[in-house]
């Protein structure tokens, strides 16, 4: 059981239907892991209940009963590392006067559990109840706490070993991947015009496009290189799924729960996914909801102009029509035949009066005092320390880090990479689609190739020709040659990895063997003999049977080989050939030619041959392959035979 690697338990491609239950279910192996993962902590439990699930990810969370009251048992999706970043948060934040809920330490003193691939944590269950969503108290509840939990956040540096998450640096970075894929929204709609929401969306695409640029362009002139240029830990993080369910009032106020991922960046950015998802859920964009939302934020963790007025911008991001819409590309017929009509309806509906709220918010701007951003460079990746000086450094070591030395996993400011999905998907709406007149809009096909982002060509195996020699290519060229090439038949696959060449395609050159260098007279002697063997008779409707002609003369070297020969032909010429019989006997003389009979229908005899040394060269293949092509009538012309 130690060995089990807890992994995503049931993935869906979004076209079989999700169960009623799907999130109510775990596999055994994992039932019997949280068991282990509980004898590591100093209670009884007597009851233990599922709450929900991630089957997609990997993650669970139980409510256990337990001799010291009501806990929660929870496994976290992500990997240790990335875990161990979001537990240093909870246990920092806890310090800091936070409402989140505690972690209690194991058996050997950390705030975790490590089993199954998978970080463990437990908590004391807290009883809480969801703010009121009717009415703008609520929202502003919510927004309050939100406030506090980020106050709480700054100053905080992870453990070392843990690796680090932060989207501080990249806001340019987003509002470019937005309105490149807002752009291949386009392209899908022109791949699949068949479908309902097609139309629609090519009416209203390229104003959301624009409204993407212009936001990445405000953004570049705005406050906001000064305003990272303070470093992560001065803004602290943000939880990056905060709402209505993560978010509960409780014991003393909201408390803020489920902060697996966690994530330096400008903490507002939470604030505003919150007032937009409000808004879209609302379908209008309400200036007093916007108002309220935003004091309220403000009172917990004040703001200043800078951030006001990034906040602002953010906002008028086309954020809502992208992550609705976005769906397409996984699934283009089903989503544009089924819901992108709607949803796209309701969008645009509501975005009638976004423009005139957020130029009615610009209008408080002025009630923010100015930020005091120094041109000072802080190093993105600040130095790890302990959570506190008291504290022993093995407690946030992993188990994998236990041999290793501390080193610092921050990573510097990352690129933006889009989905495999999502390429894939454009790519092949591109395919589908008719190609495009390039001389009615060369700078929209320029802009269509700018939009790709090609996916990194997979190694495949290259076929290695043999090097030839000068003479060879010559006759290898396609104008030129009569034959197939035997070297282009012997190929052997290399898998290229690097741009340089393995060696096994460097072949050695033949070896030329000197002249002097010939070849024994045994080797050659079968050539040189002088008598020739009858032949035997070939069956009836076969094709007359040929052999070489065997030597009995003596075996002289290769340099007599002239002497050699003509002594073999006066031999030859001086006896008479046998008369043809068919009872030949096969113990004939030297010298003599017997004629077999031939296969074919006309059973035409060969004359017998007149000189038995200088025999006929056999047909080339080249000669055979050449002839076979011709027509029944060339063969007769040539050969002389009469084929009627």
């Amino acid at each position: 059981m130690e060995q089990y690697v807890i992994k995503p338990w049931d993935t869906r491609d979004g076209s079989e239907p999700t169960p009623v239950d799907w999130d109510m279910q775990v596999p055994p192996e994992v039932d019997a892991v949280a068991e282990l993962v509980i004898k590591e902590y100093d209670m009884t439990v007597h009851n233990r209940t599922l709450i929900t699930s991630k089957p997609d990810k990997g993650g669970a969370i139980w409510r256990i009963e337990t001799n010291k009251g009501p806990r929660s048992l929870k496994v976290l999706h992500r990997t240790p590392e990335r875990s161990l970043y979001s537990v240093g948060l909870q246990e920092y934040v806890v310090r800091q006067g936070a409402r989140v809920p505690a972690l209690i330490p194991a058996r050997d003193g950390k705030l975790f559990v490590e089993k199954g691939g998978k970080l463990w944590i437990v908590t004391d269950w807290i009883s809480l109840e969801p703010a009121a969503k009717v009415d703008l108290t609520g929202a502003q509840e919510l927004c309050y706490g939100l406030g506090e939990f980020h106050r709480h956040t700054k100053g905080y540096v992870p453990p070392a070993g843990a690796k680090n998450s932060s989207r501080l640096y990249r806001w340019p970075n987003y509002y470019q991947k937005i309105a490149k894929k807002i752009g291949w929204m386009r392209e899908m709609a022109k791949a699949y015009r068949e479908t309902a929401a097609s139309g629609p969306i090519l009416a209203v695409v390229d104003k959301y496009e624009q409204q993407a640029i212009a936001a990445l362009e405000r953004l570049k002139a705005s406050s906001y290189p000064k305003m990272v240029q303070m470093g992560e830990p001065h803004w602290g993080l943000v939880h990056q799924d905060y709402g209505w369910s993560n978010g509960q009032n409780g014991p003393g106020g909201l408390w803020v729960i489920d902060l697996d991922g966690v994530a330096y960046d400008l903490p507002f950015r939470d604030l505003r996914k919150l007032i937009t998802s409000t808004m879209d859920d609302m379908g209008v964009w309400d200036v007093t909801w916007m108002r309220g939302m935003i004091e309220a934020y403000h009172r917990a963790n004040p703001l200043d102009r800078e951030s006001f007025e990034i906040l602002l911008l953010d906002m008028s991001v086309p954020n809502e029509f992208y992550k609705h819409l976005k769906e397409m590309f996984y699934d283009p017929v089903t989503f544009l035949n089924t819901e992108a009509e709607g949803i796209l309806q309701r969008v645009v509906a509501t975005d009638q009066t976004k423009d005139q709220a957020l130029a009615e918010l610009a209008k408080d701007s002025s009630q923010y005092q100015p930020g005091n951003y120094t041109q000072v460079v802080v190093p993105r990746s600040p130095e790890r320390q302990s959570l506190a000086s008291t504290e022993n450094q093995a407690n946030w070591q992993l188990a994998d880090q236990m041999q290793l030395p501390a080193q610092s996993q921050v990573p510097e400011q990352s690129q933006v990479l889009v989905p495999v999905a999502e390429e894939k998907a454009v790519l092949a709406a591109d395919a589908r689609r008719p190609k495009a007149k390039v001389e009615n809009k060369p700078d929209e096909v320029k802009a269509k190739k700018a939009l790709r982002i090609p996916e990194p060509e997979p190694i495949r195996a290259a076929t290695v020709k043999k090097p030839q020699e000068p003479k060879e290519r010559e006759k290898a060229r396609p104008e030129t040659r009569k034959e197939p090439v035997k070297q282009e038949k012997e190929r052997t696959p290399v898998a290229v990895q690097t741009t340089t060449p393995p060696s096994g395609w460097f072949i050695k050159a033949p070896v030329v063997t000197p002249v002097e260098k010939a070849e024994p007279a045994k080797q050659q002697g079968p050539r040189l003999k002088a008598k020739v063997a009858p032949a035997k008779r070939a069956k009836t409707g076969d094709k007359p049977v040929k052999k070489k002609a065997s030597s009995q003369g003596s075996k002289q070297s290769a340099t007599n080989k002239k002497a050699v020969a003509k002594k073999a032909i006066t031999k030859l010429q001086a006896k008479k050939p046998l008369n043809k019989s068919p009872k030949t006997s096969e113990k004939a003389k030297a010298g003599n030619q017997v004629v077999a009979k031939s296969g074919s229908p006309r059973k035409t005899q060969h004359a017998a041959v007149t000189h038995p040394y200088k025999k006929t060269a056999a047909p080339s293949r080249k000669s055979a392959s050449s002839q076979a092509k011709k027509p029944r009538s060339a063969k007769a012309q040539k050969t002389g035979r009469n084929m009627l």
